[in-house]
């Protein structure tokens, strides 16, 4: 079986482990039947973990119980650059391999649940844990948005940027957060609401520049081209701008100039929403 799970960008400013956006880069994994395990792995990450210790071995055998089988990953998402590259590995890969919940394994792998929910459902979603079980909640989501990526060209892992984090926040700091969120999710909505402050956080990105202290100029560097607003992309490096889809070529060649200012080596994408989340079978072919 084939499955096919897209990218997402988490957080999104304030809302730190809860909110997500799946967008369009995809990984693919299919599962067939072999004498003994064969991992094969093309596009983005390719040939680094082509043993038992990849990610999509691992799920895979876990979900079957044994390990006669032929895997092969396609994908198109940057690896360890905040675009949830093992969240939607882990759902193709649980999805492929006959899991009756890709959300609950691939949400299990990566720790939390809000790239797994994008991944697996596609769209604007809050995701957490109640009672133990990972809860997802699709949310409203302008189609006139795009998302403009920067994607600098250097590695930052998930523990890395987890452990800069602050251990507890004031009152105030969790106050302004939830205000934010609430602009934040009426302006993904609905564009006219949307305003660059919206994206303003006090949990993560702050405690982040450290490990990036490019980053807040960049961010500036999508503003002052034409971003709506503008976040780190998960745990980063990848900064993510929300625009209007008409203007996305105007903030990309604006966010190529920035980065291209900062020296930092990258590149810029222009990506749009997935809405469908994981797809099966000749749907899930992924174009490298």
């Amino acid at each position: 079986m084939r499955a096919r799970a897209p990218a997402s960008s988490a957080n999104l400013g304030p809302g730190f482990d809860t909110l997500a956006v799946a967008l369009d880069r995809y990984v693919s994994v299919e599962v067939e039947p072999a004498p003994s395990l064969r991992v094969r792995s093309e596009g983005e990450g390719s040939g680094l973990f082509d043993d038992a210790t990849h990610l999509a071995a691992r799920v895979v055998t876990e979900i079957l119980g044994h390990d006669r089988v032929a895997i092969s990953v396609r994908s198109q998402i940057p690896v360890a650059r905040g675009l949830g590259s093992s969240a939607a590995l882990a759902a193709a890969a649980a999805a492929a391999a006959g899991a009756d919940d890709p959300f609950a394994v691939a949400a299990a792998y990566d720790g939390h649940p809000e790239n797994a929910a994008a991944s697996v459902f596609g769209g604007l979603v809050a995701a957490t844990t109640v009672e133990g079980a990972c809860v997802q909640a699709r949310l409203p989501l302008s189609d006139d948005l795009a998302f403009v990526a920067i994607v600098p060209d250097r590695n930052l892992a998930t523990p890395e940027a987890r452990g800069v984090l602050p251990e507890t926040l004031t009152l105030a700091d969790a106050v302004f957060n939830l205000g934010r969120m609430g602009l934040l999710l009426a302006g993904l909505a609905d564009p006219s609401a949307l305003r660059a402050e919206a994206t303003d956080d006090r949990i993560h990105q702050p405690a982040r520049t450290a490990l990036f202290p490019e980053a807040p100029g960049l961010l500036r560097g999508l503003v002052d081209a034409g971003a709506l607003a503008a976040c780190w992309s998960g745990g980063g490096p990848t900064l993510v701008a929300m625009v209007r889809a008409g203007t996305a070529d105007v903030v990309r060649a604006g966010a190529e100039a920035a980065l291209a200012a900062s020296g930092i080596p990258g590149g810029v994408l222009v990506l749009r929403p997935d809405r469908r989340g994981l797809v099966y079978g000749d749907e899930a072919e992924v174009t490298l």
